[in-house]
């Protein structure tokens, strides 16, 4: 072979290897730098950092490269370490529009950002439903007029993108959004009447972190660590559940045909007879892929957002778990779920406030329950009851409104010390005389209220067993129930059903949350409160 052929410059081999030497040397860059400075990306034109805390800022750079923040007056500088850099900067008072610069190899330069209030906005599907129209859903009450209005320029959104993972992440996709008429059809509905309200309150920038899923339990927002240590059954589940799902894939398929004929049967049976429809048969999910998988969502969701600094949560989520027996369980693995955000943020116990879950005809009483439990078993909660707001006919009622308004006064009251009715009345004690059983509560505001009409809703029973439909009758700020049915009672309910009927409020026109004084002890994950 002719050696000097081969490498002649006019032979092809001679071509290709000077393209390609070419190109390599394009795609290396001239510099030092291997990759520039970049922010988190939750740092970016337009965001709210919260008021009177230290101000974490993060992102990756060079290893060694030096990076100095300046921002109103300050500036901080830190080396990168590992790749990655963090940095504080000392509190500072709401306000702005301000700019941040950030340099290292590469300057970036943030503009609009605003110092005030960050909240946090998560849950599930009633959450998660945007003010603007979307296809398939009925439309958010008056969401025109909402948006039409809704000229808010010190309110933003970060809308967290959907991930899930068995590892933790370190960032989230996303970008900051400036309240408009145009843009806060993509907020959170809930998020957004509770910052327009939060905001005419208090007048400081409001920012609002939404990352939330439809459809998801409490498991998949909750850390690994504290599901490792209070539930490991429910990571020995899901980890049977991975190990059996390909025998159940293959069975599923095996049988789909005559699943299909079945379902396809019943469903021309139901049309005919006007009845509701059957769902289609699916096959199993993966579980090692699903978005209710134990931790997923904290990993890939919430774990990317800490530590930014924040006031709280606002929190709308537990149809997932509404289930017998899941309900029964959700005190615990709810409050386990507070306490792993908390500690994880290391902020303290910053305000939580949730919102109970409305009338349906899918919720069992269990899960109002399950929360009123966790309202009583963990610090510095709140609950917003929407027993008068929900759809019995529609998972995700429309009236988002006062869900809102109620989670705002919760945190004017919680988070900024107003001394306000900020919850409709609490059960708290009975006691029982002769025929009629007296019954005390907490949150009567400037007493207690039977809207429109006698009040509903109250049962009553002498052997614990049997519960018959009750008088009731408000005296100062108790109310009485008897019977004629029931000579010695023993227990009372309160809108103890999945869609209850009641009318007990509160002057400042909060209503009551649903009980029952029957109800078992109150189980904890742990020692708490």
């Amino acid at each position: 072979m002719n050696l000097k052929y081969i490498y002649c410059k006019r032979s092809p081999l001679y071509r290709i290897t000077c393209a390609l030497t070419f190109l390599a040397l394009a795609l290396c860059p001239l510099s030092k730098s291997q990759a520039e400075l970049r922010l988190n990306p939750l740092f970016c034109d337009h965001a709210v950092l919260q008021r009177g805390i230290p101000i974490s800022i993060w992102g990756t750079a060079d290893e060694g490269e030096v990076i100095e923040v300046t921002f109103r007056k300050h500036q901080t500088s830190t080396t990168t370490r590992n790749g990655k850099w963090h940095l504080q900067l000392p509190a500072m008072p709401a306000g702005g529009p301000d700019t941040m610069t950030i340099q290292g190899e590469n300057i970036i330069r943030l503009k609009d950002l605003m110092v005030g209030e960050v909240w946090i906005c998560s849950g599930q599907s009633n959450m998660e439903r945007q003010l603007g129209l979307r296809a398939g859903q009925q439309p958010i009450d008056h969401y025109l007029a909402e948006a039409a209005r809704a000229t808010y320029p010190k309110i933003r959104e970060f809308q967290v993108a959907r991930a899930n993972s068995d590892t933790r992440l370190s960032e989230v996709s996303g970008e900051w959004k400036v309240c408009n008429p145009e843009s806060v059809l993509d907020f959170s509905a809930v998020g957004y009447f509770f910052a327009s309200e939060l905001f005419q309150a208090i007048d400081v920038p409001i920012g609002i972190i939404h990352a939330t899923w439809g459809g998801t339990p409490v498991q998949a927002w909750t850390s690994y660590e504290i599901q490792k240590r209070f539930f490991p059954k429910t990571l020995e589940k899901q980890l049977k559940e991975i190990q059996t799902y390909p025998a159940r894939l293959t069975a599923y398929q095996a049988s789909e045909p005559d699943l299909m004929a079945g379902w396809q049967e019943a469903y021309r049976a139901a049309e005919e007879a006007g009845k509701k429809k059957p769902k289609p048969p699916r096959p199993p999910v993966n579980p090692a892929t699903s978005k209710n998988r134990p931790t997923g969502l904290f990993n890939g969701m919430i774990h990317p957002i800490i530590p930014y600094g924040i006031k709280g949560v606002i929190w709308y989520q537990g149809e997932s778990n509404s289930g017998i027996p899941e309900a029964l369980s959700y005190n615990q693995r709810f409050s386990a779920m507070i306490d792993s955000w908390r500690a994880e943020w290391g902020l303290g116990n910053f305000p939580f406030l949730f919102v109970q879950i409305a009338p349906h005809n899918w919720m069992n009483p269990e899960i109002r329950e399950a929360q009123f439990q966790t309202l009583q078993t963990v610090s510095n909660t709140a609950m917003a009851v929407t027993t008068d707001v929900g759809d019995p006919g529609d998972i995700h009622p429309t009236n988002k409104r006062p869900v809102g308004e109620r989670l705002a006064l919760a945190a004017r009251a919680l988070a900024y010390d107003e001394a306000i009715t900020y919850s409709g009345p609490l059960y708290k004690s009975m006691q029982l005389e002769g025929r009629e059983a007296i019954l005390t509560f907490t949150h009567c505001g400037s007493g207690l209220l039977a809207k429109d009409g006698p009040l509903r809703g109250f049962t009553l029973s002498g052997d614990g067993k049997s519960f018959v439909k009750a008088h009731a009758r408000i005296e100062g700020n108790t109310v009485v129930i008897s019977s004629n049915n029931v000579a010695k009672p023993i227990a009372v309910r309160y809108g103890w059903k999945k869609i209850p009927e009641v009318n007990l409020y509160n002057r400042e026109g909060l209503p009551a949350s649903p009980f029952r004084t029957d109800a078992p002890p109150i189980k904890l994950y742990r020692a708490s409160k």
